[in-house]
């Protein structure tokens, strides 16, 4: 028999993934045989990489010098990156004219750079070792924006748009790049006024979340690159 090792050891890292649908997709990953590592600015996420037995680094999402360590961290004791998943945690919320100059700064950082900067370091890895995929965990209100979610409807907006220029340019290479777009879902204290314009009727699951960015890493999604998977319930109503 010949030996594989890269279909035993294949290498996920999942920024902002101490807690919510970020801890829930590196469980996934860890299920699925990944080796996981985790980037989380709480300490949470380093804890989970712990007990997953994989590598956690505490830093920020927002810091290049933090996402660099970890990169290079995997890189020297696993030596590729099959999978990234990066998940952001909240930005600004007021309504719209009430933000103020900083804090779209900070919504751009915490929603659109937050998957721009660890992309840029792990692509030229997955270009070097033939392929990988990369999962952002986006908002439905990404194409039907909401007065809830200000800042965060309109830079995951802008990540479609990147996550499409990124696809076109890296699926020669079988680099691929979707995004995950949620609704309503149980990591967030529930609100009766929010589930009742669910047409399932409640919140989605962690779990639901988990098991779509598991197929997205996964070999039975190596054609689809450059979409926005909608796992809202219902929510959106555009076709």
């Amino acid at each position: 028999m010949s030996s594989e090792p890269q279909q035993h050891h294949k290498v996920a890292i999942v920024t902002a993934g101490g807690s919510g649908m970020g801890a829930a997709a590196a469980r996934k990953l860890a299920e699925d045989g990944f080796r996981v590592a985790i980037l989380s600015s709480s300490g949470k996420g380093e804890a989970l990489a712990n007990e997953l037995g994989g590598i956690g680094l505490t830093g920020s999402n927002q810091s290049n010098d933090d996402l660099k360590k970890l990169v290079d961290r995997v890189i020297a004791e696993w030596g590729r990156i099959d999978v990234l998943v990066n998940s952001a945690g909240h930005g600004p919320r007021a309504p719209i004219l009430e933000i103020s100059d900083e804090d779209w700064h900070r919504g751009m950082d915490v929603y659109l750079l937050s998957a721009v900067r660890p992309s840029r370091l792990v692509a030229p890895h997955m270009v070097a070792q033939g392929g990988g995929a990369i999962i952002n965990i986006s908002t439905f209100a990404a194409f039907e924006p909401d007065p809830v979610f200000p800042t965060s409807g309109v830079f995951r907006a802008g990540l479609a748009a990147f996550t499409k220029l990124f696809a076109d340019q890296y699926a020669r290479h079988n680099v691929r790049m979707n995004n995950v777009l949620p609704g309503f879902i149980d990591s967030l204290p529930e609100k009766e006024a929010f589930r009742e314009r669910i047409p399932m009727g409640r919140y989605g699951r962690t779990a639901e979340i988990a098991a779509t960015i598991g197929f997205l890493a996964s070999d039975g999604a190596g054609y689809i690159t450059g979409q926005n998977l909608r796992v809202d319930g219902g929510i959106t109503r555009s076709v």
